[in-house]
């Protein structure tokens, strides 16, 4: 019987990839062939999709973007033996966009079984919480703030030191936190762990247990995510029946469950205190700190909140804390699961240690637009990002590079624009997003987006530009530094950035007029 291999992954089964499958089976029926259809994750090059793998001699084979409709030519070119087909690429790992990765977080993503605990553990899982089971929870700590391991949800503090002040606090229960509402625009690498490499996530979050004394975790899941939901809800299923989950883990006497909650499509939640609310069972709305979460976080209790990222990562970044610490540049260690989305040829995840250009990333791993006209502008860190010119292609890809051009990784989207983007309706679409998604706690908040959005519209059209200008820079300042949150607090960046680098746009229509 021949293995195939077809992702179930969101970006597949949107192009076809369930519909490709039944007609595999059929076409093989049809015609007396024995396969085997394995649903994996994506591999992430996203222009590839779906990718149909075979498994042969030689490895496996790989031929895409498969189309419904298909399967039988394919079959019929001798696709069973690696046969020759237009769609065939050859083996996935030689691409250029897979070659030139460190995959480490991603590692088993596209290749085993998500679903498959025995494929989970021959592909190296596993491995990191049997000997965090041997450690003692300081030592778990230590080896974790020695990775230099941060957040990847964004703001990129040290993950040991949050998970040391937890492990230190006094409590009767404490609580392991995922923060899975992925909601920037042009990310995607949550969803993809969570669809492809479920165990890895089961697997960090129950290290972050040992190490903190949580017998406890939560994963907050957007709604948007049905795939992912699915996926990680049979995932956890069969984690508890192998024992990786529940009373005893692996066997170990010492206590770990984890419970998938479902958002219901608030921005605004993926800002950990809301997050926290929604958790509880009320409106989504920011706390002020302190009290940190790390402190009093779920149900009054020490919590870890971390992203689904950071803690898929925990077992690579534990399993060799000074090789993981090796990789990277300045206080930026490891590998970063970047996201290249937007007006791009080849867009998808790619994972690779800090230190890389933006430049790099957009123009020789991304190979520049899709459209064929000039790079004008990249967003990097989501929809609350800054917008960067080619000028600023020589940045690092690090945290502190891009705060010291007044801009943040985040997430690590990067979303690219050619020469046809407005960038002064950018500007305006981030005070109109924020006015959307405002939880409406904080004034800078709630009132600044909607008089943002009116002095930009102003501004565009030319009515007394000087004065508009300064108003907008007024209201982003106030909203930088007096937002509760990172939404308001944020908003700035792509505004300002915009005003900044692309300060043509804001003529407006009456300028304009008149320069004619």
């Amino acid at each position: 019987m021949t293995r195939l291999f077809l992702p179930l992954d969101t970006f597949a089964v949107a192009c076809g990839a369930d519909e490709i499958a039944a007609e595999l089976r059929e076409a093989a029926a049809a015609r007396g062939l024995e396969i085997e259809i394995v649903r994996t994750g994506s591999r992430g090059m996203a222009w590839l999709e779906p990718l149909l793998e075979v498994e042969t001699p030689e490895g496996r084979i790989g031929y895409g973007p498969v189309e419904p409709g298909e399967a039988a030519a394919l079959l019929d070119a001798g696709l069973l033996r690696g046969g020759a087909h237009e769609k065939r690429i050859g083996r996935p790992e030689d691409q250029p966009f897979l070659a030139r990765q460190t995959r480490l977080t991603f590692a088993r993503c596209g290749v085993i079984d998500p679903l498959s605990l025995a494929d989970y553990r021959a592909h190296g899982g596993l491995g990191a919480l049997e000997a965090a089971l041997a450690m003692a929870p300081g030592a778990i700590v230590a080896a974790v703030i020695e990775s230099g391991l941060r957040g990847r949800g964004g703001a990129g503090f040290p993950t040991g030191v949050k998970w040391k002040t937890v492990a230190e606090a006094v409590a009767d229960r404490k609580y392991i936190v995922a923060n899975a509402d992925e909601g920037d625009s042009g990310t995607f690498a949550d969803r993809m762990i969570m669809e492809g490499d479920p165990f890895a996530l089961i697997e960090g979050m129950a290290i972050a247990g040992l190490a903190t004394g949580a017998a406890k975790g939560f994963v907050y899941l957007r709604s948007e995510y049905p795939v992912a939901i699915r996926v990680f809800g049979a995932a956890l299923e069969a984690a508890r029946r192998g024992g990786l989950l529940g009373a005893s883990l692996l066997g170990s006497g010492q206590a770990f469950d984890i419970e998938l909650r479902v958002g219901a499509g608030a921005y605004v939640c993926g800002e950990e205190t809301s997050l926290l609310e929604s958790l509880e069972g009320r409106r989504g709305q920011v706390r002020a700190k302190p009290p940190l979460p790390a402190m009093k976080g779920l149900f009054g209790r020490p919590t870890v909140i971390n992203n689904v990222l950071t803690l898929a990562s925990v077992p690579a970044a534990l399993g060799d804390a000074a090789g993981y610490k090796e990789l990277g540049t300045g206080r930026s260690r490891g590998t970063m699961p970047i996201q290249i989305a937007g007006n791009v040829r080849f867009g998808g995840l790619f994972e690779a240690p800090f230190g890389l250009t933006l430049g790099e990333i957009v123009e020789e791993i991304g190979g520049g637009t899709a459209s064929g006209r000039p790079v004008r502008a990249v967003q990097v860190g989501g929809p609350l990002g800054a917008y960067f010119p080619p000028a600023l292609f020589d940045t690092v890809f690090d945290y502190e590079a891009f705060a010291a051009r007044d801009g943040l990784i985040g997430h690590a989207g990067v979303t690219v624009f050619d020469e046809s983007v407005d960038m002064a309706a950018q500007a305006r679409f981030a005070f109109e997003f924020c006015a959307e998604e405002s939880c409406g706690k904080c004034t800078p908040c709630r009132i600044g987006a909607v008089r943002g959005r009116e002095a930009m519209e102003r501004l565009i059209a030319g009515d007394r530009p000087e004065f508009q200008r300064r108003l907008v820079e007024d209201l982003c300042e106030t909203m930088k530094f007096g937002s509760l949150c990172a939404l308001g607090g944020f908003t700035p960046y792509p505004v300002m950035s915009a005003l900044r680098h692309f300060p043509e746009d804001f003529e407006g229509a009456a300028l304009r007029e008149a320069a004619e």
